[in-house]
């Protein structure tokens, strides 16, 4: 055995003993009763994105839908950018409405309504919120000499994940349920010749979390 190959097995034990760590919580959703089912009706669920510098991941959202139409394919979601270009440009950043008293005003509109009906969009949910890396420590430095390339070191750093679903009914034009999630989670890099990420799936843990009580409520509504 090379001490490349011996290098490469410290590694691969490494990997198999550290693992990214992620605690998440989900708070208590709390829902008006429902006046209207579900049936055959779609969903829609849209990020927000009302700042130059701020938006909600779209990778998220797709998540998100893939997470409730995996686990329960009666629930129709649309795909947010088919949704979007469908109502342009009522639902774009600086235009969508961001209360529900907006969503009164915006159902006004005749060519607005008209369009719901014929996708026959029953709820609309806004998710606000995103993943962002906060601490991180450790070195790492690499180089190259006569055994060849490689590098040495340990860095690890955390994500935290938080965000807030909000439901709204557009038969009612009033929001009908809310609810939050936050995680938090450790990533570590060890480098022995070879860096090999152990990422902690953060984002992936508060989608799985958000997507269950969605889930729930969408679920219950047939």
């Amino acid at each position: 055995m090379t001490r490349y190959q011996f290098c490469r097995l410290c590694c691969l034990g490494t990997l198999l003993f550290l693992g990214g760590c992620v605690t998440a919580t989900v708070d208590e959703m709390v829902f008006n009763e429902p006046t209207v089912s579900l049936g055959e009706s779609t969903v829609v669920i849209l990020g927000r994105r009302h700042a130059s510098d701020y938006e909600t991941e779209p990778d998220f959202i797709q998540c998100l839908a893939k997470h409730i139409t995996s686990a329960d394919d009666s629930v129709n979601v649309m795909p947010e950018l088919v949704f979007m270009n469908a109502l342009y440009p009522w639902f774009e950043p600086r235009t969508a409405p961001m209360r529900p008293s907006d969503l009164e005003r915006l159902l006004q509109k005749e060519a607005v309504q008209l369009k719901l009906k014929d996708m026959k969009t029953e709820y609309m949910v806004w998710i606000d919120g995103n993943t962002v890396r906060t601490d991180s420590a450790g070195s790492m430095s690499c180089g190259i000499g006569p055994g060849g390339a490689g590098c040495f070191g340990f860095g690890t750093w955390s994500n935290d994940a938080n965000y807030e679903a909000t439901i709204w009914d557009f038969t009612d034009r009033q929001e009908v349920g809310r609810v939050s999630t936050s995680a938090t989670g450790q990533s570590y890099m060890p480098a022995v010749v070879v860096p090999i990420p152990i990422i902690a799936p953060v984002q992936g843990t508060a989608c799985d979390g958000l997507g269950d009580q969605l889930l729930e409520f969408f679920s219950i509504n047939y």
